[in-house]
């Protein structure tokens, strides 16, 4: 059984630009075709715009105030309880629009790598 707490849990930084805690993947745990974990955006940062080949994402907010855009013309505000689908091959943003750490978690199948991640300049 593998049991990781998020306080034990090493943080990095994603090609995004998100701060992220990966609770379970195939880098520290039995799991081989999803992942999870923790986000944590400071106030006023937003990741960069990005979309995965092949990995589809589930947002869940857990604390803080945002705004989610997917493909610069879906634009909504989240918060706490909010569960965020994201597909592949959507380009998305997630921003932080609160005066605390927007965080939440995230869900990818398969696994999140930095490898699926292309990042797309502003217009």
């Amino acid at each position: 059984m593998d049991v990781h707490n998020i306080a034990d849990v090493p943080a990095f930084t994603t090609k995004d630009g998100s701060e992220i805690r990966e609770l379970l993947a195939h880098r520290n745990s039995c799991i081989t075709q999803q992942s999870l974990a923790e986000a944590r955006l400071a106030p006023g940062l937003q990741t960069t715009p990005h979309y995965h080949r092949l990995t589809e994402e589930i947002y869940y907010i857990l604390e803080g105030t945002g705004v989610m855009r997917m493909a610069e013309t879906d634009e909504h505000n989240v918060g706490p309880g909010d569960a965020i689908a994201i597909p592949p091959g959507a380009v998305h943003t997630i921003a932080n629009t609160g005066n605390g750490v927007l965080k939440f978690l995230c869900t990818c199948a398969p696994a999140y790598e930095h490898d699926d991640t292309v990042l797309v300049e502003p217009e």
